[in-house]
């Protein structure tokens, strides 16, 4: 998968398409993110001794990642992700617009 946590993303379709955000977490057995501030869901929570009051609370879902594109550091545009090997036979990832590499911000 070529998405990794902390990457800006741009949802390219669905009902949130166009919106950007970060990404909070990966699940890569089924090839799905969450994303800040996408894909809302609410959950019916009953109260507990952690949550005392209860109620409905929104929070984000994951989105597959199909629908999402990285958006590059360097030339800030919404672009695919390529690999590249190294002189030293490390993996980095690459924009397939300007080349550059991607580090990921942890």
């Amino acid at each position: 998968m070529k998405v990794v946590k902390n990457d800006t993303v741009l949802v390219i379709s669905g009902n949130y398409k166009g919106k950007k955000g970060k990404v909070l977490k990966v699940f890569p057995k089924e090839n799905r993110v969450i994303v800040e501030g996408v894909n809302f869901v609410k959950r019916h929570t009953r109260p507990t001794p952690k949550n005392q009051q209860g109620g409905i609370i929104e929070k984000e879902a994951p989105i597959h990642v199909s629908k999402l594109m990285v958006i590059c550091p360097k030339c800030d545009t919404p672009s695919r992700i390529g690999r590249k090997v190294l002189e030293d036979k490390s993996r980095v990832r690459i924009c397939k617009n300007c080349e550059e590499m991607i580090v990921s911000s942890s």
